[in-house]
């Protein structure tokens, strides 16, 4: 396991933003992509960390352990639907096919929780019962399993720039995708879960939910995109603790970047205005616990990649051919 001392040494060299000689480099949240020949599109994942819509941080390791873990998992899932990935040149890196991704946003849930706006529990407990187009009987209580899991769709940002919510439904009804393509996506999704469900009880983790996208390629595939069951786009829990924390009413011990959002809650901060400043403490546990998780899912041993990254990235992808 990294140090402390050496994760801390590492905070002023964290990997904020690629910097390739190659034309048209485009930026989201966590990610920075390229176009290349043929279809192809270079992503590569750095170190800012997102929550509350904004990057709070940039942490080291933790580019690495996304594109790592998301390899891992689609290779994983290979056997239930194909996905982009072409080769990994990099520990940060990614060479996938160029698809057209799906207008929505496909989310798995197994449990009844969250306190956001699209949340179930949140939903459920302003006294909704009829949730995504699915009915939910009395007496439900916060992070209580769901006896199948199911899927809450949204929208890409919808008119309001934020994720809106979807029926099954209307995913068809309102022309996001047809009926065939979207049994099919469905299907794939569900399936997807029910293996990370079954690989995080064996690492000593609950699935809680998750988010996955999904794309055509030109030739008319549907593909898994993006990212895979990783602490990103996914919950989760201790096992160990969950069953007694449950029934004593308590919240479980979740093992993702929530507790980063719990530590900024907890100073008043919940994404409106400047966030506020926290100690350097906090980014070495965050570094810690994508590392563990990584570790615990895979079975594998995390192989630090050398840091500055942009030259090593470089130097990567010009053997692997896709620099010249």
């Amino acid at each position: 396991m990294l140090s402390d001392e050496s994760i801390f040494a590492l905070i002023p060299e964290a990997f904020e933003t690629s910097d390739l000689p190659l034309p048209g480099r485009n930026t989201g949240k966590v990610r920075d992509w390229y176009t290349l020949p043929d279809k192809r599109r270079l992503i590569v994942t750095t170190d800012r960390l997102s929550a509350f819509d904004r990057n709070l941080a940039v942490v080291p390791y933790k580019g690495q352990v996304l594109n790592q873990l998301a390899a891992w998992w689609f290779e994983q899932t290979s056997a239930i639907i194909p996905n982009h990935i072409l080769s990994i040149p990099d520990p940060n890196a990614a060479v996938v096919r160029e698809v057209t991704p799906y207008p929505v946003e496909v989310i798995v849930r197994g449990f009844i929780t969250g306190v956001t706006s699209t949340a179930l529990w949140h939903r459920y407990s302003l006294g909704e019962r009829n949730i995504y187009g699915y009915t939910f009987g009395e007496g439900l209580k916060k992070n209580q399993q769901l006896p199948e899991p199911i899927i809450t769709p949204t929208t890409k940002g919808g008119v309001t720039g934020h994720d809106e919510r979807l029926t099954c439904a209307e995913v068809v009804e309102q022309g996001y995708v047809n009926a065939v393509e979207w049994e099919q996506i469905q299907s794939a999704a569900l399936a997807i879960f029910k293996q990370g469900q079954e690989i995080a009880q064996k690492a000593g983790m609950i699935l809680v939910d998750t988010k996955y996208e999904f794309g055509r390629s030109p030739d008319g595939q549907i593909m898994l995109i993006d990212e895979v069951h990783t602490p990103d786009s996914s919950r989760f829990w201790k096992l160990d603790s969950y069953a007694g924390r449950f029934a004593a009413g308590e919240e479980p011990e979740n093992f993702d970047k929530e507790f980063i959002r719990m530590h900024y809650a907890e100073r008043g901060y919940r994404g409106d205005g400047e966030p506020p400043v926290v100690e350097p403490q906090l980014w070495v546990q965050a570094c810690k616990r994508y590392v563990t998780i990584f570790e615990n899912l895979t079975g594998l041993t995390f192989n630090p990649g050398e840091y500055p990254v942009n030259p090593r990235l470089e130097a990567n992808l010009r053997e692997g051919g896709w620099l010249i």
